[in-house]
């Protein structure tokens, strides 16, 4: 089991880090602490967003599909996720088995800004959305 290191996420004004409407802990917030499951692949790639944002390897290696899963996740602590911008979906919806979303993810990583322009396929797997994998833009 990762161990959780995730940053300070209790304040309840806080906003969701992937952007998307309520504070935190009403968003992305019920899924990292596994209190539900995203209802679609979108959801699930925003969760996955503030995962990184808060720094919830937990919940980053519980939605990653066994086959590509890492054995240990470790994140940058001078890389900050700060932005999240989708693109396009392709299926992934409730009713759905496999979807896409392309996404931006913008970010700062010792000062520098960055940007990942990345198109992530996601599977359900006993009921639940997870990320198998993508393929990264330019």
């Amino acid at each position: 089991m990762a161990k959780r290191n995730v940053r300070r996420t209790d304040d309840p004004a806080r906003p969701c880090p992937c952007g998307h409407g309520p504070a935190y802990r009403e968003c992305c917030g019920p899924l990292h602490r596994g209190a539900t499951s995203a209802p679609t692949a979108e959801a699930l790639m925003r969760s996955r967003f503030s995962a990184y944002a808060v720094g919830d390897t937990a919940h980053l290696l519980r939605t990653w599909h066994p086959t590509g899963r890492p054995a240990r996740l470790t994140l940058d602590a001078q890389q900050r996720w700060t932005r999240l911008e989708i693109l396009d979906t392709d299926r992934g919806g409730l009713f759905d088995t496999a979807g896409t979303v392309e996404f931006r993810a913008h970010y700062r990583d010792r000062g520098q800004p960055g940007m990942l322009h990345e198109r992530s396929r996601f599977a359900r797997l006993d009921g639940q959305w997870v990320y198998v994998d993508g393929t990264l833009s330019d």
